[in-house]
C-alpha cells in the first residue's frame, strides 16, 4: 500500500506547520490562554485563510473538499503545537454531523460561516452519568408544532462557551439506555433557554457545563428517532483527528526529552549517556511509532462501510495511541524530572494533552473492554 502523501497534501501539511511556527511558540499559547476565550481568534482567522475551516467540507459548498488523511495532517500539526482553538469541535465534530446528517439548506446556511472562522459549533452530548457510554442519554426531546423543544443537562461540552450553536443529542423516545429514540439536534447557544458556565480543562482548553430549559432545535441532524447511528460515524471519524494529534503531541514530547537527555548533566556526563536512560527513550520511540502506525490505520479504518467492523477498527486505534500516549508522556515526565512539573515547561502540558485526549470517547481501558465484549478485532473461525 502506497503511503506517500501526494504533493498537495504535503503542502498542507508544511503550510500548518508553517502557520504554528511562526505563531505558536509556548509562550504565544501561554497569553492566548490568558484571553477571555482562553485561545486566539487571530489564529483562527489564518485557520481560515489557509482552508483548515472548510476542510472536510464539500468544494460546491465553500469547503476544501479534503478527506480523512487531510484532517489526519492537520491534526498532528495542531497536537504538536497543542493549538487551543476549537478546531476539532468545530471542524471534524461539528462538521461531521453537517455533512452526514443536515439538510442541504442548512449546510448551505452554515458551511460558508464556519469556514469563514465566523461559526463555531459545539458538542453536547456527556451527561453526568453516561461517562463513555454514547447511548446514555437523559436529556428531552419533546415534539412541539412542527419543531422540538429540548430539556436536559450536559456537562464537558468542549468550547461549549464560545461556541455560536450546539449539536445535542437528546432523547425522543425510550429508555435511558436504549439504542433507539436518540436525536441529534442543532440549538442556538444563544438562544432562549440555553444557560452555559464556561471553565478552563485541565489541559489548558475550554469547556462549558451546558443547561437547557425548553430550548428550541433549529434543525434535526438525521433520524431523530434513530440518531445514534450518525453519532458512531461521527466519533468514529473524531477519533482520526484524536489519533492524529496525539501523535504530533507524542512526537514533540519525545524530541524535547531528547534533547534535554543530551543536556542535562549528572556526575559530570549527559544524563543521555546513561544506558538504563537510553533504553528508556528507545521505549519512548517505539510506542510513537506504534502510535503513528495506528493513526495511519485510523484514517484508512474508518472508511469501512460496515459499521460494526469501522467501530472495531476505531476501538483498537484507541487503545494503542491511549496506551502510548500515557507511556510517552510518563517517561517524559520522569527523565526530565522536576522541570516538568512546572507551568513553565512544555513538557508537563504536553502530557496534559494527552490524559485529555485519551479520555475523549472513551479510553484505551474502555475500549478494551468493548473489544473484549464484542469477540475482539478478529472473529475465530
Amino acid at each position: 500500500m502506497d503511503f506517500d502523501l501526494t504533493e498537495e497534501q504535503r503542502l498542507l501539511q508544511d503550510s500548518v506547520a508553517r502557520l504554528l511556527g511562526d505563531k505558536y511558540g509556548f509562550e504565544q499559547r501561554k497569553a492566548a490562554m490568558k484571553t477571555p476565550e482562553g485561545w486566539s481568534r487571530e489564529v483562527w482567522a489564518q485557520y481560515a485563510e489557509l482552508g483548515l475551516l472548510g476542510l472536510p467540507f464539500a468544494e460546491d459548498e465553500g469547503g476544501f473538499g479534503g478527506s480523512h488523511v487531510e484532517t489526519m495532517l492537520v491534526a498532528e500539526q495542531l497536537g504538536k503545537a497543542i493549538a487551543l482553538e476549537p478546531w476539532i469541535p468545530t471542524v471534524v465534530i461539528g462538521g461531521g454531523f453537517l455533512r452526514a446528517g443536515a439538510e442541504a439548506s442548512v449546510r448551505a446556511e452554515l458551511v460558508p460561516q464556519i469556514a469563514a472562522g465566523e461559526l463555531i459549533l459545539a458538542f453536547a452530548h456527556t451527561e453526568r452519568q453516561s461517562r463513555y457510554d454514547l447511548n446514555d442519554v437523559t436529556t428531552t426531546a419533546k415534539k412541539d408544532g412542527s419543531g422540538w423543544v429540548i430539556s436536559g443537562r450536559k456537562g464537558m461540552v468542549i468550547h461549549g462557551d464560545s461556541a455560536g450553536k450546539l449539536v445535542v443529542t437528546a432523547r425522543t423516545a425510550g429508555g435511558q439506555r436504549d439504542a433507539k429514540g436518540i436525536g441529534v439536534f442543532l440549538v442556538d447557544a444563544n438562544g432562549p433557554g440555553v444557560t452555559r458556565r464556561g471553565y478552563r480543562t485541565v489541559d489548558g482548553q475550554r469547556a462549558a457545563e451546558v443547561e437547557l430549559s425548553g430550548a428550541r432545535a433549529e434543525a434535526v441532524l438525521g433520524n431523530p428517532e434513530d440518531g445514534l447511528p450518525l453519532v458512531d460515524q461521527v466519533v468514529d471519524e473524531t477519533i482520526v483527528a484524536l489519533a492524529a494529534e496525539a501523535v504530533g503531541c507524542m512526537q514533540v514530547a519525545h524530541d524535547m526529552t531528547i534533547d534535554y537527555m543530551k543536556t542535562r548533566k549528572q556526575f559530570d556526563r549527559p544524563i543521555g549517556s546513561f544506558q538504563a536512560l537510553q533504553h528508556r527513550a528507545a521505549d519512548m520511540l517505539v510506542q510513537l511509532e506504534q502510535a503513528r502506525s495506528m493513526s495511519y490505520f485510523a484514517a484508512m479504518g474508518v472508511e469501512e462501510r460496515d459499521p460494526v467492523e469501522r467501530r472495531k477498527n476505531m476501538a483498537s486505534v484507541k487503545v494503542q495511541i491511549g496506551r502510548s500516549a500515557r507511556f510517552v508522556g510518563q517517561q517524559s515526565i520522569q527523565l526530565h524530572g522536576g522541570i516538568a512539573m512546572t507551568m513553565e515547561y512544555a513538557a508537563g502540558h504536553y502530557f496534559k494533552r494527552l490524559t485529555v485526549n485519551d479520555a475523549m470517547f472513551g479510553d484505551a481501558d474502555y475500549w478494551v473492554r468493548f473489544l473484549a465484549n464484542t469477540g475482539g478485532l478478529v472473529q475465530a473461525a
